[in-house]
């Protein structure tokens, strides 16, 4: 069995920045477990109707696979930016399957974190998408806890980990992300 410490994913990440070819390789069979659980718990029934876990972990790896030259800090680095990736694969399967079902009167999604276990439609995803950028001109740092929260499944300690700010910088981010996406999409 690999070893999936801390220590470990982080020693592998450092290797392929180093040119070291399986490493990257290595590293994505040693999260794989992990990532899939993220995965699921997008893809909890009903919660986001556009592509299958598997799916959502294969395609994330192979947004991921360019990046492997990338200086990573260490273990949290490496799924923050896994969570971006899952973010824009969920979101491209979404605008494709929005794509044949414009105009299905959908309402908007109310940005909680009790979304992931309503069925939010492809239509939804596009428009927290949407508001998910604006906010990200306005607030990066807010948007990115969104992206660990939200599209990774990552824990208060964990997205504080992963971004290198304080946990109770995480929550006031969090709480303030929320408020302001709920805003956004009723108004939308």
């Amino acid at each position: 069995m690999a070893d999936t410490s801390p220590d470990a994913i982080t020693q592998l990440l450092h290797r392929a920045h180093s040119g070291d070819d399986g490493a990257f390789d290595q590293l994505f069979e040693v999260v794989y477990d992990e990532l899939k659980r993220l995965a699921q718990a997008l893809r909890r029934p009903g919660a986001a109707e556009t592509i299958n876990t598997t799916a959502l972990v294969h395609e994330a790896y192979v947004k991921l696979t360019p990046s492997r030259q990338l200086s990573w800090a260490d273990r949290s680095h490496f799924f923050g930016v896994a969570a971006r990736a899952m973010r824009q694969v969920l979101i491209a399967a979404a605008e494709k399957k929005s794509a044949k079902k414009r105009g299905s009167g959908q309402a908007p999604v109310a940005f909680d974190e009790q979304v992931h276990g309503a069925s939010v439609q492809p239509e939804q995803l596009l428009d927290l998408e949407r508001a998910l950028a604006t906010l990200e001109v306005a607030n990066p740092r807010q948007a990115r806890v969104v992206e660990c929260r939200f599209f990774a499944g990552l824990s208060v300690e964990e997205t504080a980990e992963a971004l290198g700010i304080s946990e109770p910088t995480v929550k006031r981010d969090w709480r303030f992300a929320r408020a302001w996406l709920t805003e956004a999409l009723e108004t939308s």
